[in-house]
């Protein structure tokens, strides 16, 4: 049991391709040359986050002042039980900023914090920043609408404790990344209206977040979500509604988490394929190279517009 009280168990990973991410070379971030320049000259403030999906929002605030790394990039390792090693312990306790996602999906870093105590780093714990409880059941928080402009501005107000020269400078990016949500949220609001309570499956809370600004109804049962995402047999009664929602024709889409595949969870696939019911798949980490946070997000609407409204499967993003 996690310090959360939210217990997360091993799962088993399907093998995709790597997903990398090296400093601050992801997409919508500057240049590699002016981040490489800050570096050299040693006045880039080190950063991590511990997820792939944070460390884009922190180089997008950054910019050419901030050197990045991410922790948690490749879909082949499970977050929940990741265990870090002695360079990504030098790395997290040299960070000077750390964000990480809390909730029990990165306790590793705590560990970390703690064995390595720092007056001067500045971590900021996105489950404590938005103000929620350990009780709190679904740890996908980049799915929530308002998770990262709030993260944008704690990083900015953060990288200006750090270096008070620049602070306009992470001010104006915070701003800019908050503009630039924009048509994310208006695609979320055009799905909402053109197909109010629209019915999904899922196999686990990843994008419930998300399905919940859309105004989606998901009719897969909460236990069975959690369950499948802790690795435990649900009840036999929530798997056979599950199976249910495919055979009676009763869903419109299955949100399943690409990243993850077990025999229960490719038997609902499966079922799914069979109903004709089109697939969506869901990350856990960001897809990169070719995605920054915004693009990714809207990437993820678009995919189930498609299922919606065309009854067309993505099950990966390219």
């Amino acid at each position: 049991m996690l310090d959360s009280g939210v217990m997360f168990l091993r799962r088993t990973w399907r093998a995709v391709p790597p997903i990398l991410l090296a400093a601050v070379v992801v997409a919508g971030t500057p240049p590699a040359s002016a981040v490489g320049d800050a570096r050299a000259s040693g006045r880039a403030i080190r950063a991590v986050g511990a997820e792939n999906e944070y460390a884009n929002v922190i180089a997008q605030v950054g910019g050419k002042y901030v050197s990045v790394s991410a922790i948690e990039s490749n879909p082949n390792t499970d977050p929940h039980t990741f265990e870090a090693s002695p360079s990504v312990a030098a790395e997290v306790s040299s960070a000077q900023l750390v964000v990480q996602n809390g909730l029990g999906y990165d306790t590793y870093m705590n560990a970390i914090e703690n064995a390595s105590p720092s007056s001067t780093r500045k971590v900021i714990d996105v489950q404590k920043l938005l103000g929620l409880s350990d009780s709190t059941a679904n740890p996908h928080l980049w799915y929530r609408t308002e998770t990262m402009p709030a993260v944008a501005r704690a990083v900015a107000s953060d990288l200006a404790a750090i270096d008070a020269a620049q602070r306009s400078y992470f001010e104006a990016n915070a701003k800019h990344f908050d503009a630039s949500l924009r048509p994310w949220y208006a695609a979320i609001s055009s799905f909402a209206k053109a197909y109010p309570h629209v019915p999904v499956a899922t196999t686990e809370p990843v994008g419930d977040y998300l399905l919940n600004a859309l105004g989606a109804d998901n009719l897969t049962p909460f236990p069975l979500q959690a369950d499948v995402m802790n690795g435990v047999d649900p009840a036999p009664q929530d798997v056979s509604l599950e199976d249910s929602l495919f055979s009676q024709h009763r869903v419109k889409a299955l949100v399943y988490n690409q990243q993850v595949t077990d025999p229960l969870t490719a038997s609902f696939l499966a079922a799914a394929k069979r109903a004709k019911v089109p697939v969506v798949g869901v990350y856990e980490t960001m897809p990169t190279p070719g995605y920054d946070y915004q693009s990714w997000m809207l990437a993820a609407v678009a995919a189930l517009r498609a299922a919606v409204a065309q009854g067309r499967s993505t099950e990966v993003l390219h």
